[in-house]
């Protein structure tokens, strides 16, 4: 019997129509948003844990810290809640799915190879939108914050953008450990980085060591841009914008290159 040369059979599989491949990337981004939607272990930590932060140190404690204290938590749990989709509903649910097989599955489906990944960033933008959304509702209708809707307009862009770093590296620790490892990896990153990037303390009052060492985190240069969205002086944002599109781009090339190695 005369071997099947794969590579030359593919080649020779007919293409599937425009189409048809626009609708296999709409039905895998609705997919992946019915799914985290419909799982409360993922939903009411990423969206509650950032709306009750703020209600704490925000609202109850900051307003007591002057009139800017506010506003400027609102910045720094925007980033802080915009993390977790990217971070989480990346790292965790791929080293599960790579766990269970079903990431093997989905490459044997006639379906776009990037649909897989296309539709975990549109989870993660629609909940970062959903985390922003809350928090700012809560500034201005609870802390009383004042902001033109042009800054408020500005920080819902930047957060749902700036989760594409997060997804980047969640993508990558994904492919380095098992699905029960998983959460204990990401969260030994999630915090740390949250709290050295000076997301939950300014970072005028940490050591001199960790002021310097913080433009290394991808949440300190989303939290830049943030703070600069709602009005304070952060400097041009271009150099923090430039930061985040090379993180994301180098994070998902080693991911890439994770998952055509070890799958």
């Amino acid at each position: 019997m005369d071997a099947i040369d794969l590579p030359a059979a593919i080649d020779r599989a007919p293409r599937m129509p425009a189409g048809r491949v626009l609708r296999a990337y709409l039905q895998e981004a609705r997919s992946e948003c019915l799914r985290y939607l419909r799982n409360p272990g993922f939903v009411l930590p990423t969206l509650l844990f950032p709306a009750v932060f703020y209600l704490m140190f925000g609202v109850v404690l900051g307003q007591k810290s002057g009139a800017d204290a506010p506003r400027f938590l609102l910045a720094s749990y925007g980033t802080f809640g915009v993390m977790a989709p990217g971070l989480f509903g990346f790292g965790v649910s791929l080293a599960l799915e790579r766990d269970g097989g079903l990431l093997m599955l989905k490459r044997a489906l006639p379906m776009p190879p990037a649909a897989y990944l296309l539709g975990k960033m549109a989870m993660a933008v629609a909940v970062a939108g959903l985390v922003v959304a809350l928090l700012m509702a809560l500034a201005v209708f609870v802390a009383h914050v004042r902001l033109e809707p042009a800054q408020l307009l500005r920080l819902f862009v930047v957060d749902m953008i700036g989760v594409m770093p997060f997804c980047a590296l969640g993508l990558l620790l994904g492919t380095l450990v098992k699905g029960q490892g998983a959460p204990a990896l990401i969260n030994l990153v999630y915090l740390p980085m949250a709290f050295l990037s000076g997301l939950w303390f300014p970072l005028s009052v940490m050591p001199k060591l960790l002021q310097q060492l913080a433009p290394v985190w991808p949440s300190y240069h989303l939290n830049m841009l943030s703070l600069s969205a709602v009005g304070f002086d952060t400097g041009p944002g271009w150099p923090h914008a430039l930061v985040l599109a090379g993180f994301t781009a180098g994070f998902l090339l080693l991911a890439a290159r994770r998952l055509r190695r070890y799958g």
